[in-house]
């Protein structure tokens, strides 16, 4: 089996790299190591990086022609992530646009919805939010409270989301509401940000400035058009898009070369022993376990095959691997969060809630028994 890039590939990734160098300012790390990619700063910024990129084929090379993209494989795509994420994800919040949003609203969408969605998603102008979790419903979506209520050829909405990154710099919000009394009679709706009866409200916690955010819907009217598929038909459609999300961060690239930091410091310091040896190379395994599972799921994809658990597995694998890193940086590089390496504390609060956004473990672990195995619930 031959795992090395083909030639078209690489020269994918050094135009990639080369845009990078090109559009990134001299002082790129000192902006983006104490910023976030929620930040006020970071969002702005990204709306000139990304129309940039796309004004040169890099933002959706994998998409269709007819939405701005290059017909190109889906490896392009990732091989985009990987490159962003090394560089510390200068597209900011519109990674989330071009992992799952565009796709899914080129699936699912009607043909007005694609048309202004995502063609503006192509343009790199446009920011994203994602009103899933609640209060009182965050891995489990299902118990969501916030209810969209249908008159004549519109909506009132009303209720809360919590966690919603981005929110306070963005254009659109793909909310998930209730419009029935069953568990799952859930719908999708488009929802400009600066509709009357919305409001932001941001505070503070471990993780950086702009991803901790609740946002108020009181008697926000939108019309019947922003509905995605049929009323209650959510559940499929949130399925396909967080397949697509669960492999559209390349955690792998960025663990090692945190990794790699650690181990760099921990040698200057002559700790470099063989019981940190032990742990950084175990460490280092998870990680390229991850970065197969992702190919594999990658592979699938190019070859139009139909999702399966494996996405699963991928956030399993990678998401131990992270964790792990994450133990790893406090039992061996205790002052990465106390004045020591600016790089390794922004990993570690990066990847605070990387357990639980997306779906916990748990959650991942019952849907490969259910799904993949075919095991009872009971």
């Amino acid at each position: 089996m031959e795992f090395a890039w083909k030639p078209e590939q690489e020269d994918y990734r050094a135009r990639v790299r080369a845009a990078l160098t090109e559009l990134l300012p001299p002082n790129w790390d000192e902006f983006y190591v104490p910023k976030s990619y929620a930040s006020d700063e970071a969002i702005e910024f990204s709306r000139h990086f990304c129309a940039e990129l796309a004004a040169r084929g890099l933002l959706v090379p994998h998409w269709p022609k007819e939405y701005g993209g290059d017909d190109a494989a889906d490896w392009n795509h990732f091989i985009l992530s990987e490159e962003m994420k090394a560089a510390g994800e200068p597209r900011g919040p519109q990674y989330m646009n071009v992992n799952w949003i565009g796709p899914t609203l080129m699936h699912f969408g009607t043909e007005e919805q694609r048309e202004q969605h995502v063609k503006g998603i192509a343009n790199g102008k446009v920011i994203w939010c994602q009103g899933f979790s609640e209060p009182g419903a965050g891995t489990d979506l299902a118990a969501l409270s916030t209810r969209a209520e249908r008159h004549a050829d519109h909506y009132i909405i009303n209720g809360s989301k919590i966690w919603t990154s981005y929110a306070r710099g963005a254009d659109w919000c793909f909310l998930l509401a209730r419009t029935g009394s069953g568990r799952k009679e859930i719908s999708i709706f488009l929802v400009p940000m600066d509709s009357p009866g919305i409001s932001v409200t941001s505070y503070p916690g471990l993780i950086k400035d702009g991803h901790l955010n609740e946002v108020y819907f009181s008697d926000v009217r939108v019309p019947d058009s922003s509905r995605v598929g049929e009323e209650g038909g959510a559940w499929k459609i949130i399925t396909h898009a967080l397949a697509y999300e669960r492999v559209g961060v390349p955690r792998y690239h960025a663990g090692l070369a945190a990794l790699d930091l650690a181990i760099e410091q921990i040698k200057k310091e002559g700790r470099y022993d063989r019981v940190v040896q032990s742990l950084a190379g175990a460490i280092a395994s998870k990680f390229e376990a991850a970065r197969l599972l992702t190919y594999l799921v990658v592979d699938q994809r190019v070859k139009r095959r139909p999702p399966s658990t494996d996405a699963n597995l991928c956030r399993i694998c990678a998401l131990d691997a992270v964790e792990s890193l994450m133990d790893f940086l406090v039992q061996c590089v205790p002052d990465c969060l106390t004045g020591g390496d600016p790089l390794l504390e922004d990993y570690y609060r990066i990847n605070i809630p990387a357990g639980i956004t997306g779906g916990t473990n748990e959650i991942q672990l019952d849907l490969v028994a259910h799904q993949g195995l075919g095991l009872p619930r009971k």
